[in-house]
């Protein structure tokens, strides 16, 4: 190990069992001639099994104190490492057709996950996440889990449940049980515009509360978002939770929030 002890500031939970790494990579699609992007590779396991198998692998790393055992883990793989903060990368720069395939550091999922969406060139990210983030990833309105991911991820294309990882395939183990999940992408759909993503975002805010609380709290008048609810059949008591997502972009077009 180098020395090195995980740190917990950079969600470094490194994970070492062979065949949830198998079973990742075989999820996330990597095969020959597939161009990969990988965040946090660690101790480069993960990175070593996507390149066996043939996939041009870009890893970005943010610890420089891994740059030992990263040299000897990927030593004779093509696999590249870009040093850096994965926040601070260029994902609209990446080749139409690259796939994620990542453990992600459990602080940043959510943000990373929307960069994710909005670069054209990746059709998949296949990730392990936190179990409670794969629940909301794949909830459907009306479901507890349901919020502003869930939202997210289905204006963007479908969510998989591929399987949960135990928290003794890590080291070291992680407080928390994980999930692999694999978001497609539908690249034929135009990238939703910024303001659908706000209104979304402030429709499910309070999800327990009702649309019309929410969007109230958001600037709208109570006439016009009465009028949108009543465009769309739907109660003025119903909850921002429950409601179908072709019918809360209609009620963003009722409120001309998008044209």
């Amino acid at each position: 190990m180098h020395g090195l002890r995980p740190t917990k500031s950079l969600g470094q939970n490194f994970l070492i069992d062979g065949n949830i790494l198998r079973a990742i990579a075989e999820a996330g699609g990597a095969t020959s001639g597939v161009n990969v992007l990988e965040v946090g590779p660690g101790l480069g396991v993960l990175t070593r099994e996507i390149a066996s198998r043939g996939a041009t692998v870009t890893a970005l790393e943010k610890d420089e104190r891994l740059k030992p055992v990263l040299a000897e883990t990927l030593a004779g793989t093509d696999a590249q490492v870009v040093w850096g903060d994965a926040l601070d990368y260029d994902y609209a720069s990446l080749p139409a057709g690259t796939r994620v395939i990542a453990n992600l550091p459990y602080y940043i999922t959510g943000l990373l996950l929307s960069r994710f969406m909005a670069a054209p060139g990746i059709v998949s990210a296949t990730v392990l996440v936190q179990k409670e983030v794969a629940q909301r990833l794949a909830s459907r309105p009306g479901q507890d889990a349901y919020g502003f991911l869930s939202a997210l991820a289905a204006l963007h294309g479908t969510v998989t449940h591929v399987r949960d990882v135990p928290r003794g395939a890590f080291f070291p183990a992680p407080d928390v049980t994980s999930s692999v999940v694999r978001l497609d992408f539908d690249r034929t759909r135009p990238q939703p515009q910024p303001e659908l993503i706000a209104f979304i975002d402030a429709a499910l805010h309070h999800r327990r509360k009702t649309l019309r609380n929410n969007l109230r709290l958001a600037g709208h008048a109570p006439e016009a978002i009465d009028a949108a609810l009543q465009s769309v059949s739907l109660r003025p008591d119903v909850r921002a939770e429950d409601i179908p997502l072709p019918e809360l972009v209609s009620i963003a077009h009722h409120l001309d929030v998008i044209r």
